[in-house]
């Protein structure tokens, strides 16, 4: 396997991981696991279309208030 495509295929993971805490996540069983890096990847993917680029401290911003993350997908 080439190197290049280990940081391709780590950079994801390497991201849920720094910002969901996803090594430690308690979802382990049946197709748990899969539904929430899909939703991990989906939130991480909507905030670098409309132009975030430090993911965790955008999640912090808008999880101080309830309705923030439904006007960014509103807007997005």
């Amino acid at each position: 396997m080439d190197p290049g495509q280990w940081a391709i295929e780590n950079r994801p993971h390497w991201v849920r991981d720094l910002t969901f805490d996803e090594d430690h996540c308690a979802i382990r069983t049946g197709s748990g696991p899969q539904v929430m890096a899909t939703i991990r990847n989906t939130a991480v993917s909507i905030l670098r279309l409309v132009g975030h680029t430090s993911i965790t401290a955008t999640l912090r911003h808008h999880s101080r208030v309830p309705h923030r993350p439904f006007e960014l997908l509103h807007t997005s």
